[in-house]
């Protein structure tokens, strides 16, 4: 194993790591679309932060230790598996379905194995320390604990009569779970985990946000599954649906993704620097993207109703559930980007927070018009306020996008140099 350095970037192995990631968000969100009640709502954000734990301690993994050099890429090949695994058996992870393994048990084992590959590699790091790997035993009992909890989830209330009472049971036990992983593995990391590469770490993160993003596009073409037909109202449904997607894609990327690693790399301090790390990428990334799949699928079921023979040519009225899925899942992503700003800056940025604001004002009406008019309100105010966060940039965006581009061509230049003493 070869340890990182401080200019390490993303491996094109670690992209196809992500692969199975773009499989599992997709999964998870199919999953919710075919019974959408508030608590299989609940289990979707349970197991979509639970597939982001699981990934943000593979981007660890892959920030201390170049991915794609020695044993790592078969360690990773594991995860990916076990991810898979994960994702096959979410459908019975709550409930086990006859006819095939318990659902339960493969999740929760698919998640014990993925989370000690981790824990292996980063233990082996540490063997020379002996601090670190009396330490070692403590981090290990965390996944041990939240697969236990998961276990007892999977098996204990489908023993209980059917009601509430066993339904709110298994929710507390995964939300024990969760809170267990982030709870005790952050406040342990203070410890132990050191940033290595600030732009390895903001590329990783922009990279799964891009992912977010790209199911929204994904659910633009899939449709229903028997296909889309290309009436007028499906294609102005398509295209508002780019346009939202293109305006959260600017929001963030144009930016905010070049501020918050160049905040990263001036965070000299390794406490100041896990703070960013932790705080800003962990934790205001998640609903981040939730916000973004939340968004995808409330546009992949729009789409669908509309392009129903038996709906009306603009759609039936939207609804107050899909309603706060679609303009919820936006507002969502919009206060991260703000936090982020925030957290990472210290800059309070009004159009975004107006916008959400915006947003929740406007759900009453739009809710009650159509589904394709409810979509032009959410492309309109969303445009609107993505267009006056530029505006008001007063030289910011300028001055931060010349030192990422200053820190591209220094990077090329010497990339050049190399290539020309050495091929």
């Amino acid at each position: 194993m070869r340890p990182g350095a401080p200019g390490s970037r993303t491996t094109r192995l670690e992209l196809f790591y992500d692969l199975v990631f773009v499989f599992a968000f997709l999964s998870v969100t199919t999953l919710t679309a075919s019974e959408l009640t508030p608590a299989n709502l609940y289990r979707f954000v349970l197991v979509l932060a639970l597939l982001w734990w699981s990934w943000t301690g593979f981007a660890r993994m892959g920030n201390a230790l170049r991915a794609d050099q020695g044993v790592l890429p078969l360690v990773g090949f594991v995860t990916v598996a076990a991810t898979f695994l994960l994702v096959l058996s979410v459908p019975g992870a709550f409930v086990d379905r006859p006819g095939g393994l318990p659902g339960p048990l493969v999740f929760a084992g698919s998640y014990f194995v993925i989370r000690m590959a981790q824990l292996a590699v980063l233990g082996w790091t540490d063997r020379a320390d002996p601090v670190r790997r009396r330490r070692l035993l403590i981090r290990a009992l965390v996944p041990v604990v939240a697969t236990v909890l998961l276990v007892v989830a999977g098996t204990v209330p489908s023993r209980l009569p059917e009601g509430r009472f066993a339904v709110g049971l298994q929710l507390t036990l995964w939300t024990l779970a969760l809170l267990v992983e982030y709870g005790v593995g952050v406040t342990l990391a203070r410890r132990w985990w050191v940033v290595v590469s600030a732009g390895h770490w903001a590329e990783r993160h922009a990279l799964m946000v891009l992912v977010a993003l790209g199911e929204s596009i994904i659910a633009l073409g899939l449709g229903p599954k028997r296909g889309l037909p290309l009436t007028g109202p499906v294609a102005v449904a398509a295209l508002l649906g780019i346009l939202i997607v293109a305006a959260l894609w600017w929001a963030y990327f144009d930016t905010l993704a070049f501020a918050m690693e160049q905040a990263l790399h001036h965070a000299r301090d390794r406490v100041a620097r896990l703070r960013l790390a932790r705080d800003v990428y962990t934790f205001l990334h998640l609903p981040m993207i939730t916000g973004t799949i939340l968004y995808a699928l409330g546009l992949k079921d729009l789409l669908a109703e509309v392009a129903a023979r038996e709906t009306p040519t603009w759609g039936w009225p939207l609804g107050d559930f899909w309603g706060g899925v679609l303009f919820g899942g936006v507002a969502l992503y919009l206060l991260s980007l703000a936090g982020c700003w925030w957290l990472a800056l210290r800059e309070t940025h009004w159009p975004l927070l107006v916008t959400a604001a915006a947003l929740a004002a406007a759900g009453p009406f739009a809710f009650r018009i159509p589904e394709v008019g409810a979509l032009g309100v959410l492309a309109a105010l969303t445009a609107a306020g993505i267009a006056w966060e530029t505006r008001s940039e007063d030289g910011r965006r300028r001055r931060v996008r010349r030192l990422a581009l200053e820190e591209q061509l220094a990077a090329e230049a010497e990339q050049s140099r190399w290539r020309q003493r050495h091929l």
